[in-house]
């Protein structure tokens, strides 16, 4: 388990679903958004619990939180990125 603290906000690394980087709101501000995924259980479900019982509340990040988290999601310590972006060179 990875805690991560930004702000006045600390973010378990087990509950984050996905990481939007690059966000933009409509002010045109830039942001970094994080939705995390919990279990939302009655004291009636314990019993049975389903698959999909899952809810989503998305954080919102902006100025130096938003480039902080950005910089800590996009770093190669932090993330694997399956993709890389390759500067290919015309040679001829």
């Amino acid at each position: 388990m990875t805690l991560i603290e930004i702000q006045n906000v600390v973010i378990n690394n087990s509950y984050v679903a996905v990481v939007r980087l690059e966000n933009q709101k409509v002010s045109g501000e830039k942001s970094v958004s994080v939705p995390l995924a919990t279990r939302q259980l009655s004291s009636f479900q314990w019993d049975s619990i389903a698959q999909n019982l899952y809810y989503y509340k998305c954080i919102e990040f902006t100025g130096q939180a938003g480039i902080t988290l950005q910089d800590y999601f996009t770093s190669f310590n932090n993330v694997i990125d399956l993709l890389p972006q390759h500067k290919e060179s015309n040679v001829g």
